[in-house]
This record gives structure tokens, sequence and C-alpha cells, in this order.
């Protein structure tokens, strides 16, 4: 009988979160059946995703396009069921909230979807729910169905405010907690009750090394293609390697910066480009599907990162993966997976001048940017190969959900 797992995400598919999608298909690889829910649906319409993306969109189920009249049919039929566990878990969802009347009025969106999502589970017959990016939603429809709960924790968004994420309180409502650094691991523990460590488990993430092959070399390219792949968002630095490559420009270097995502901040980097007089020099691509990142790559000569906070983020596996030489900041689980001077460059973070310097030091030596790349592709192979990390996950939850 193949062993099965409910999965609750965020949104599904989404071009910020590929590596979801590796994952639950790589479960499925391994004899797992996987229910996905997803709070929200995916973040392109269906000519925009690739096949494997539209395949997935047609097997998940989404909350928030469900006719509002379902739900609250779903709500009046659960509460009619079992009173008592649908109230504590209203109860824990304005517990929760605190006093704050914006955070109230989200938890009551969370507490809405949990029941949705917990009766489709309970429907479909699964009794573990593992989530991704939506521990809140997972956490209060455990509270209303009982249902044994696992957690990834990517960071570093958890780490910013623990207390108000309830962090210590979802370790807690957990039976196992899966961490994708080691760092992750040290800041769980740092924020939840000794008693619960014994949960935590590092899983890293990967990527697929036949998928991102090693990229074309260019020694001495006429115009370096720099890459960005990311959310514009605050936390990613954009303005930090924006002004870098402003630097590299006004010092007489030629290159093409190009943004490729989407996010909050696409506005006000567009009108800083134009400001700065940058227009000819910097892109910004949009969001792109898989296998659109996968040409980016091909085109280019040094991937750079200038977050503030992250994970371990799979753009740079992925990016690695491809032998392109990476500039990133020295923070969170980044020096796991970039060992500076041998995988990579790592610069401080908010630092455009060490930024930029790093990347000249790699336009100046095509035998460091092969190096580097060579050995990046090595690093992601030993310890990312996505294969390889998705079953040992698949062992861990195997065991676990024997245990059960």
């Amino acid at each position: 009988m193949k062993p099965r797992m409910g999965y609750l995400v965020s949104q599904y598919p989404t071009v910020g979160h590929t590596f979801i999608l590796r994952e639950i298909r790589g479960l499925r690889s391994q004899g797992f059946d996987v229910l996905v829910i997803s709070v929200r649906p995916a973040d392109r319409a269906p000519q925009h995703l690739a096949p494997e993306e539209r395949e997935e969109q047609t097997r998940t189920r989404v909350i928030r396009t469900t006719n509002p009249l379902r739900r609250a049919a779903i709500h009046a039929r659960v509460f009619a069921e079992r009173p008592w566990p649908y109230l504590r878990g209203l109860a824990g969802a304005l517990r929760m909230a605190g006093w704050s009347p914006r955070r109230l009025a989200a938890h009551l969106r969370y507490f809405g979807e949990a029941v949705v999502a917990g009766r489709w589970f309970q429907r479909a017959g699964h009794t573990h729910v593992h989530s991704h990016f939506s521990s809140t939603v997972a956490v209060l429809a455990r509270q209303v169905f009982g249902f044994d709960l696992s957690l990834t924790l990517h960071g570093s968004d958890e780490f910013i405010d623990p207390a108000g994420f309830r962090l210590a309180e979802k370790v807690a409502a957990a039976s196992l907690v899966r961490v994708i650094s080691q760092f992750g691991r040290s800041q769980v523990m740092r924020f939840s009750d000794p008693k619960d460590w014994h949960k935590i488990v590092v899983l890293p993430l990967g990527v697929d090394p036949a998928m991102f092959s090693p990229a074309p070399f260019r020694a001495a390219p006429e115009v370096f293609e720099i890459a960005f792949v990311g959310q514009l968002a605050p936390v990613k630095g954009c303005f930090i390697l924006l002004e870098a490559a402003e630097r590299l420009v006004r010092g007489g270097r030629k290159l093409r910066l190009r943004f490729a995502g989407g996010g909050p901040l696409r506005g006000a980097l567009s009108a800083e480009i134009e400001k700065r007089g940058l227009s000819a020099q910097v892109r910004l691509e949009g969001p792109l599907n898989p296998p659109a990142v996968v040409a980016l790559y091909r085109q280019t000569d040094i991937f750079a990162l200038a977050s503030f906070a992250e994970g371990v983020p799979v753009v740079l596996m992925e990016a690695m993966a491809m032998q392109i030489p990476c500039v990133a900041t020295r923070i969170t689980g980044i020096p796991e997976l970039i060992r500076d001077g041998l995988d990579g460059l790592l610069v401080t973070a908010s630092s455009a001048e060490e930024m930029a310097a790093a990347i000249a030091r790699l336009m100046d030596d095509s035998d460091l940017r092969q190096r580097l790349g060579e050995s990046a592709r090595r690093q992601v192979m030993e310890r990312y190969d996505l294969n390889r990390n998705t079953a040992a996950q698949a062992e861990v939850f195997r065991r676990y959900l024997a245990g059960l």
C-alpha cells in the first residue's frame, strides 16, 4: 500500500517555489500518494505554465478559487459534525491573532481556509498533512480535524518575528519539523522548547543536475551577462545589486544585468534603472517559467544574489549546477552551500562596493570563473542532488508514517 500524505501549500504551482513541485513529483516517483491542496491558484495563466506545471495544476485543489457558497456549506457541515473541535480551532485562530485588528482579519481568513482544506483531506482519507509556507492554516486544520502534522520551515521569514509567527507553538503542534539547513535547525532550536528538538530533521533541498547541465563557458565575452533570479522584494537586496552594476558601468565595464522575477519592487526598480541611466545595461525580464529560466542561465556568465536574508536559495543551486560562477551574500544558510573562494564568492550583505569588486574579479579572471563553476557543480552533485535528497526525504517520511 502506498504511503499517503496531504500537502498544504500557499500557492501551487508558482515560479518562486518550483522546488516544491519537484519535491512532490519526486515523492510520487518514490511511491507516495500525495494530495496537494493550495491556498491560492497558480501565479500564471495556464498558457504560461510549463507542461509539468499544467499537469500539477489539474491535480491540485485550490481553496480561494472555490465558490464562497460552497466554502460556507463546508463550514456548516464541519460545525454540525464536530462543533467543539470547530470552536477550538476558531478560538485558536483568535488567540494566535492577539489584539491586532489586521492580524485578526488574517487569522480569521486562515481559519476559514483551514476548515476547507481539512475537510478535503478528511474526505480523501488523508490523516497526515505536510505544510510548506502555510503553517498557520495547517496548525488550525489540525486543531479541528486532529491530523498528524509535519512542517517544512525554510527561513528566514519565520525567524524575523518568531513570537508573531508562533514558531514555538507550531513546532510543539507538529510531529516532525523539516529544516533545509543547519542554520535553520539552529534557529528553530533557538526559538522552541528543548523538549521538541528531537522532532527537527535537516533535509536539504536540491536540483536535478541533468536538467541544469553545464552552460557554455565564455572565456572573454565582449559584454558580460549577469543574472539575478528571484522575487523583486526588499529582502533580495535588488537595489544593492543595481548599485553594484552602476559602479561597474561607471568604471568602464561592459555588462548586461538581467533581473528575472516579479514582485512589489518592480515599479520602483524600473524607475531607479531609468533614473541612473542604466536602461541599456539593466533589464527586467519579469517572471519566467522553468524552461525560460534554464534558457536564461545558459546565456549567463555570472550569477549574483545580494539578499539580506535567505534560507538556502535554490536559484543558487541551479546556477551552480550549470557551472555558472556565483557571487552571493555571506548570510544565513548560504555559506553551507557556497564555500567562499571554492564554489563561489561571498560578500558582506548591504555592501554594493564588495559586490561590485567580486563581480569585477570574476570578469577579470576567466580561470577563476571556470574553476569556481566546476567546483560549484561538484558541490551540488555531492550535497544537493534532487534525486538523492528526495530519496532521503522519502525514507524519513516513510519511517515517520510507519510509526504513526
